[in-house]
């Protein structure tokens, strides 16, 4: 095998994103996409000029004409079609959420292990120079001892009534949503999850939190405070304060050649950081082509996406309790 053949597990407006970055890989291709009838997916097809089109998720992922596939599937739906791909000798990069349980995650992981393909969570930001250097900077000690994570991502949803994040029993709401954001940027540095955590919400007529705010407390000490909403003009930004002086970022999680990073030191004037340019979603891509064809391990682990959800799901008990809430081990 030269290249990884790529499909797509439904005609999701994220696909746009993917699309490009598939094309723009060394070694991959984009051969196929299904959808829940043939119609819709000939027209998907027709649109992105996609060589095959299947009516049913089944026909593709029992057909032999694909090797990878990308489930952009409402939230609910990921653990059982990624289950699915993988035991039709499939391998699976998963849109974030990862799924919404742990008995989901682990269902998968165990998949996973067991046919001997490849499983990954579709954290695009992760894969970008962008974030690696600033993992850098931490572990190298150029902002001293951290103190304090900051983070938002929040967005005005401009079709509220029909949008599948609106859903409680989907798998909706604002920190599934984009908090993962923030909360898996803090983990990310801190190199795991919390001890315990404090989570607020603004619940509204959907059922979904609308607004989310997360406090995520670390075993070394650090502070990370992050928030989150679908009713709000598009913010997002992350913070890292330490004793020797503060990165700032204003486009951490969704295309950082528009926004900037900036070291703030304890003494003189700011400084810009430069970031290579790369496409925001090639990385994640490449991860899993490099992992199907040469073996390599991938970037992110399935020990971190538990770690994603395990948060996750400590901060909506904490909303709902009104008290902390401790991570079990």
């Amino acid at each position: 095998m030269e290249k990884v053949r790529w499909g797509l597990v439904s005609t999701a407006n994220i696909n746009r994103r993917l699309i490009p970055a598939i094309r723009a890989s060394e070694r991959g291709e984009l051969t196929a996409v299904a959808s829940r009838t043939l119609t819709s997916a000939q027209a998907y097809a027709a649109k992105w000029d996609i060589p095959q089109a299947f009516g049913s998720y089944e026909a593709m992922l029992d057909s032999d004409e694909v090797d990878a596939v990308y489930i952009s599937l409402p939230n609910h739906l990921h653990a059982e079609w990624t289950i699915y791909a993988l035991e039709h000798g499939k391998h699976v990069l998963c849109e974030k959420p990862f799924a919404l349980t742990l008995d989901e995650v682990d269902a998968m992981a165990s998949a996973s292990q067991r046919t001997g393909y490849r499983l990954a969570e579709a954290f695009m930001y992760r894969h970008h120079p962008q974030t690696n250097i600033v993992k850098e900077w931490v572990v190298d000690g150029r902002l001293g001892d951290i103190t304090i994570l900051r983070g938002a991502f929040d967005f005005a949803m401009s079709d509220p009534a029909i949008n599948v994040r609106m859903r409680p029993e989907w798998g909706g709401g604002s920190l599934w949503d984009v908090g993962v954001y923030p909360m898996s940027y803090a983990q990310n540095l801190m190199d795991g999850p919390p001890a315990w955590v404090i989570g607020d919400q603004w619940v509204g007529a959907s059922g979904v939190d609308e607004v989310f705010a997360g406090q995520m407390h670390f075993a070394n000490g650090v502070m990370a405070q992050f928030t989150c909403a679908f009713r709000s003009p598009f913010h997002t930004f992350f913070e890292i304060v330490g004793t020797k002086g503060r990165l700032l970022l204003t486009r951490p999680f969704v295309g950082p050649q528009e926004g900037s990073v900036t070291f703030y030191p304890a003494d003189g004037p700011p400084q810009p950081v430069a970031v290579p340019d790369q496409e925001l979603y090639l990385g994640e891509v490449e991860d899993m082509n490099t992992a199907v064809l040469d073996g390599a391990p991938n970037f992110i682990t399935l020990a971190e996406s538990r770690d994603h959800v395990r948060t996750v799901l400590a901060l909506y008990e904490s909303a709902q309790q009104g008290k902390a809430v401790h991570l079990a081990d």
